[in-house]
């Protein structure tokens, strides 16, 4: 999915890039190798992901698609191992965020015994 070229300007009137290219959310979790229910559970609060770095976009479905940047998955990743830092973890985190206990199960039946 190609974004637009042009590029907008900063603050102090100097040039800043966009990203001309995303990345769909069952790619990314593919690409890193993650559970697309705890990357769309991730995704799914936008406070989790750097601020312009997942992006919505409109396919005509009710849905859409999310969509990340490179710089998005970046922050996927980063996110991803400070919650494997935390008490808990990753279910803690599924728990916080009222995760169906169902869709808890199914993930954390992917995730690395430690």
């Amino acid at each position: 999915m190609e974004l637009d070229r042009r590029r907008q300007r900063t603050a102090d009137g100097g040039l800043m890039a966009r990203p001309t290219h995303v990345y769909t959310i069952e790619y990314v979790a593919m690409l890193i190798g993650e559970n697309l229910e705890l990357v769309q559970e991730i995704a799914s609060n936008s406070d989790n992901i750097d601020y312009g770095e997942m992006i919505h976009a409109y396919d005509g479905s009710e849905e859409g698609i999310t969509t990340f940047t490179d710089r998005g998955i970046e922050s996927l990743k980063e996110f991803l191992a400070d919650i494997r830092t935390w008490d808990g973890g990753v279910r803690q985190f599924l728990v916080d965020e009222q995760c169906d206990p169902a869709r808890i199960e199914r993930i954390m039946a992917d995730e690395p015994k430690s």
